[in-house]
């Protein structure tokens, strides 16, 4: 009996130290599975990301070994006009971009999501853009809004109107891009508030008919409350894509030469373009680091900004 007992003891003693090595084995496999993601992390993220800030902090060229200068690149970048004028077209750009590209794709995901005919080709054209690569979106662009032989002056001249020089006039530009960028990425967000809209649960809709709303009252008082948590996150992947521009305005505005884009005169310089012609043109690596990093807090205050706001009007019920 007395065995017995023991032996109960002595495999219940012994049962955690069993699932502890249980446990310790199957750690090591789940260790071994995402080492591949965690070792391209640690190479392509991390370790990039520690370099460029000591380099923010450095003089370096990519010839020489980085050189300490502490706050030096700080300093030159809060005096330096030009940085400041590539933010201030950075946020014209986003004011512009952000609430035009939110209420076009809210709209186009209201009508396409009606039960008619032909909708899917509809959805198709839409969403063609999106998977087009820059390069061709912006070629183009540029057949359209050329100034000596585009579509849009063609346009303009039938109706006895005056050509304009669209990439050439610096109160143009910047809405110009806007456009195309719009045109590019609308498909995208037009997706999102897709999935939106067909969460919304529709019986909702019936109740609100059966006690007489109309169809702008059923989308004021069910529908966009029911999507603004889609709509915070349109609204935060847009502003993310605004400060992340460079394609457009390096191609359409320097055609392919990085020294002549974002003109004309510095209108459509925009950060990310300023950044990398620092960096990969004038070789002055620290300081285009410098920029990133201001880029960064910038990015990270506008999102926690957005984030305490979105208490107060984003309904995730």
């Amino acid at each position: 009996m007395n065995d017995t007992v023991s032996g109960k003891a002595y495999a219940k003693a012994q049962t955690p130290a069993r699932k502890l090595g249980k446990l310790d084995q199957e750690g090591k496999w789940g260790l071994l599975l995402v080492s591949p993601y965690l070792l391209h992390f640690i190479v392509f993220v991390a370790g990039p990301l520690i370099a460029s800030l000591y380099f923010s902090f450095s003089q370096y060229d990519m010839m020489n070994p980085p050189k300490w200068t502490g706050l030096d690149n700080y300093g030159r970048l809060f005096g330096d006009t030009l940085f400041w004028k590539s933010l201030w077209n950075t946020l014209y750009f986003a004011i512009l971009f952000v609430p035009a590209q939110t209420i076009l794709a809210l709209v186009l995901a209201v009508v396409l999501n009606q039960k008619l005919k032909g909708l899917k080709l509809f959805r198709m054209a839409h969403f063609i853009p999106v998977i087009s690569s820059w390069t061709v979106i912006l070629y183009v662009s540029d057949a359209i809004f050329n100034s000596r032989f585009g579509f849009a002056n063609s346009i303009l001249a039938s109706l006895g109107l005056d050509p304009q020089r669209w990439l050439q006039d610096g109160k143009l530009v910047i809405p110009l891009l806007v456009l195309i960028a719009v045109w590019k990425g609308i498909g995208y967000i037009m997706v999102i508030y897709l999935a939106g809209l067909q969460s919304v649960p529709q019986d909702l809709y019936e109740a609100a008919e059966i006690d007489g709303a109309g169809t702008l009252r059923k989308f004021v008082s069910i529908t966009f409350p029911l999507i603004s948590s889609t709509t915070f996150l349109v609204v935060i992947l847009s502003t993310i894509s605004t400060f992340q521009a460079f394609e457009q305005v390096y191609v359409l505005t320097g055609g392919g030469d990085i020294s002549s884009a974002g003109g004309p005169n510095n209108s459509s310089l925009v950060l990310m373009l300023y950044l990398y012609r620092e960096g990969f043109t004038f070789m002055r690596m620290g300081y285009a680091s410098a920029i990133a990093w201001v880029l960064f807090m910038i990015l990270f205050t506008l999102t926690l900004i957005q984030m305490k706001v979105q208490k107060k009007w984003v309904h995730y019920d």
